[in-house]
């Protein structure tokens, strides 16, 4: 079957790699024949056949998956669910891994996610909502001195968040949110965060396993939020007791009130945690998988991602039987310099040593013996200039991904990958993994 993945992410090129190298009996075929990515990335291009189009046009989409005889879209980022993408191909009969538009507004509005988990009594954070510049200002008052969390509502990339107990910076943050959106005030919630993927066929659905994001950018959780400096599943806090709390306090209301409200959900949704002394709470919801989560979550997946996603898609669930790997993946995102904040693209890139350092060729399945990979690179955005030299296109460039029978080996092998990526001003964190573990 034909496989479309949308996006251009290190997120994108982790699903690929999956969905190419884990087909059921064509490993060794050539899987640019059968993925497809749009746009996707000079990552992308070994593995898939690239193709230049709008993902966020969905007449573009349906075009080419005509054209070319797709028969599944995994749609990797929320910018073209939240356009209608999904709509557009479930109106021509091309099944899609992911929500529809009107679903998809529990990431793209938060102040419709947070009435929405407040209507089903999922336990989530105190929040006020904001329209103007004068009720903020009130409630920063009422609240001088207290850690706040300001929130966009709608789309920004993961970076639309300011905690903070500063007075000032609080306000500046705000105004510039309510000069085109709505903004929510949260309680800050302290605890220990998750990242929970969940796949829903419109009835049926399956809890993957747990992974935990890094969303600041420095050492100790310190420095501005970022899409994400790295992550790492399993998660060793996240045990059986826990994972069943959170399914029955959160997941389960939820699905539920989205059938209720008729949100009818054929994807995955991800639900941010934070594991407070009073109990698991949500932070947000997310339309799609996450980044880079996904990263460190896909080559744990030992059978089948690809019978997943499209039993996800056509309602058939239920019928999946999937086995994960027992081993621990710890993914580490390398930067461009600047990021969070303004960053050079364009930069040249060397990977000579990163490529021996990398098993080469597609995945192996370990189900049938053959050992899985110790080590993968997933690029971001990534292009190559007319003369063939690879270059950056992003803040987020890569997201080396170690992978062993412990955390321990796991984290040894990412970072001696992300050490061997080269481009100037190139910078990653240097603590994945370790609070959970406690140790560096």
């Amino acid at each position: 079957m034909k496989t479309l993945v949308i996006g251009s992410g290190a997120r994108e090129h982790a699903l690929a790699w999956a969905l190419a190298g884990r087909a059921d009996g064509a490993r060794h075929k050539d899987p640019r024949e059968r993925i497809f990515c749009a746009p996707g990335n000079a990552g992308t291009e070994g593995i898939a056949r690239n193709l230049p189009f709008d993902p966020e046009n969905p007449k573009a989409v349906v075009a080419a998956c005509v054209e070319l005889g797709i028969g599944l879209v995994v749609v990797g980022p929320e910018a073209p669910l939240a356009a209608g993408v999904v709509d557009a191909l479930l109106a021509s009969g091309i099944p899609a891994f992911g929500p529809t538009r009107k679903a998809a507004a529990l990431e793209s509005s938060k102040a419709f996610a947070r009435a929405f988990s407040e209507r089903h009594r999922v336990p989530c954070a105190r929040t006020e909502r904001f329209s103007g510049l004068a009720a903020l200002e009130r409630y920063l008052d009422a609240n001088r001195g207290a850690r706040i969390v300001l929130k966009k509502s709608g789309l920004a990339a993961g970076k639309g968040v300011l905690e903070s107990d500063d007075r000032n910076e609080l306000q500046s943050f705000g105004e510039a949110v309510l000069a085109s959106d709505e903004l929510l005030a949260e309680e800050f919630l302290v605890g220990r965060e998750l990242s929970v993927f969940a796949l829903c066929d419109g009835s049926d659905r399956l809890v993957l396993p747990p992974c935990a994001d890094h969303k600041k950018a420095g050492a100790g959780d310190t420095g501005p939020n970022t899409g994400g400096m790295g992550a790492i599943c399993p998660v060793p806090f996240a045990d059986a007791a826990l994972m069943a709390r959170i399914e029955r306090e959160i997941i389960d209301p939820s699905f539920e009130g989205m059938a209720e409200e008729g949100l009818a959900y054929r994807g995955v949704l991800f639900f941010g945690v934070m594991v407070t002394a009073e109990g698991p709470k949500l932070l947000e919801y997310n339309v799609r998988f996450g980044d880079p989560e996904t990263q460190s979550l896909v080559p744990l997946i030992a059978s089948g991602p690809l019978g997943l996603c499209e039993a996800t898609a056509t309602g058939r669930l239920g019928s999946q039987k999937p086995t994960f790997s027992t081993d621990t993946a710890c993914g580490v995102v390398i930067a461009a310099p600047g990021y969070p904040a303004s960053y050079p693209k364009g930069l040249a890139v060397d990977l000579s040593r990163a490529e021996a350092a990398v098993q080469a060729g597609l995945p192996e399945i370990d189900t049938d013996g053959i050992p899985g990979p110790e080590a993968l690179l997933f690029h971001a955005a990534t292009a190559r200039d007319p003369a063939g030299q690879l270059r950056t296109g992003g803040g987020r460039c890569f997201t080396a991904v170690g992978i062993g029978p412990d955390w321990k080996t796991a984290r040894e092998r990412a970072y001696a990958l992300a050490g061997s990526v080269r481009f100037e001003g190139a910078w990653y964190r240097p603590d994945i993994g370790a609070k959970f573990y406690g140790a560096s």
